[in-house]
């Protein structure tokens, strides 16, 4: 073994790997540290209501976005729409990348017009009395730094307003 290289015989296979892939690329030395935005609830429902919650059109636009004009549960599937938030329009464009019915599903999240790729995925457990809903969004950092809108705070903040009050409220039968 090289001299002053002993600490790494516990990681045999992430020095190889390291060894054999190379340093990251500039990219992903950049995204190294970063922590998603995670966020999770647990309500008082089955699994189905907060599956057709988080999948069904009439009710995403009842808790979510109003302003959704398609969504589908279906890898593959796109849908594009606009939301205006603090005097921007933001145009929302998500690809649906992985589905496992009631259990979890993924999509990348884009905004047009503006640099910048996250995938948000939502994981349904079911709990005693109810469901555990964890969302991680992922790569929300790749957004434009110069808007308060893709801080890091404010992503983290709209996730927790939407699934501690918005998604909570509307499973319990309340209105926006």
């Amino acid at each position: 073994m090289e001299p002053g290289l002993e600490f790494l015989t516990t990681r045999p296979l992430t020095v190889r790997l390291v060894k054999e892939l190379g340093p990251p690329a500039p990219d992903d030395a950049a995204r190294i540290g970063t922590e998603p935005v995670l966020v999770e609830h647990v309500y008082d429902a089955p699994v189905p209501d907060v599956w057709d919650a988080i999948t069904t059109i009439e009710k995403m636009r009842r808790w979510f976005f109003e302003e959704i004009t398609d969504f589908r549960p279906e890898v593959g599937f796109e849908t594009e729409f606009t939301h205006h938030n603090e005097g921007k329009d933001y145009v929302h464009q998500w690809k649906i990348t992985e589905v496992v019915p009631e259990r979890k599903i993924t999509y990348r999240w884009r905004y047009a017009g503006y640099p910048g790729d996250s995938t948000v995925t939502w994981e349904l457990y079911e709990v005693p009395g109810g469901t555990r809903l964890r969302l991680i969004h992922r790569g929300q950092e790749t957004f434009p730094k110069d808007d308060p809108a893709f801080t890091r705070e404010s992503c983290k903040a709209g996730w927790e307003y939407l699934l501690h009050e918005s998604l909570a409220g509307f499973l319990r039968g309340e209105s926006r």
